[in-house]
């Protein structure tokens, strides 16, 4: 049997995945509330295997390990921390301080298929965008889940989630309103 891989991606209405450093947004773009932080603790009560690109696993190692985010100590925060991960780099040596985190070097598509292959659990991959967007070329991402939460980040906004992506059609196999304006999507993609 296959694992299931799940892109996992925040995002601003405009389809910006992060803010530019000095912008003064918060985490979650102060838009977090009860029902996003228990729907994301709940999508830990089962195992998983979290797949990283270096790039984010650098910056949620060094927010994750530095506890100077209050953010990282929600409960979903720490069952990410706490799955087992790989991290595919040609440049990482070091797990940086994360726990049950093993670095792969090679072809990403040829990792990932491995990993579908032979994981018993299923996989998820935080941001990672540009790790994601060959994933997807590749057919690899069967479910993409896009939390978009209620702003606008024209300005500040950096890391367009989608911008390096190809053409998809995305079939709808889920959605939730959490907290009574984020929206959650998510999309089983197919390549054209």
């Amino acid at each position: 049997m296959t694992a299931v891989y799940t892109w996992d991606v925040f995002s601003t209405l405009d389809g910006y995945g992060s803010f530019a450093e000095g912008a003064d947004w918060g985490g979650y773009w102060g838009k977090q509330g009860p029902d996003l932080l228990a729907h994301r603790a709940a999508l830990f009560d089962t195992g998983q295997r979290m797949v990283f690109g270096a790039t984010t696993f650098r910056e949620n190692a060094a927010i994750m390990t530095s506890g100077i985010d209050p953010n990282w100590l929600d409960e979903w925060n720490l069952r990410t921390m706490r799955a087992p991960a790989t991290v595919i780099s040609s440049t990482l040596e070091d797990t940086l301080g994360w726990p049950d985190a093993t670095i792969m070097s090679g072809d990403a598509v040829e990792i990932v298929t491995r990993l579908k292959q032979e994981s018993e659990v299923p996989l998820r991959s935080p941001a990672s965008l540009s790790l994601n967007w060959a994933l997807m070329a590749a057919g690899l991402v069967d479910r993409l889940q896009v939390t978009i939460f209620p702003v606008i980040s024209g300005r500040t906004g950096t890391s367009p989630i989608l911008r390096g992506a190809g053409d998809f059609d995305l079939e709808l196999l889920e959605s939730r309103t959490l907290d009574g304006h984020t929206q959650e999507l998510v999309y089983r993609p197919t390549p054209r």
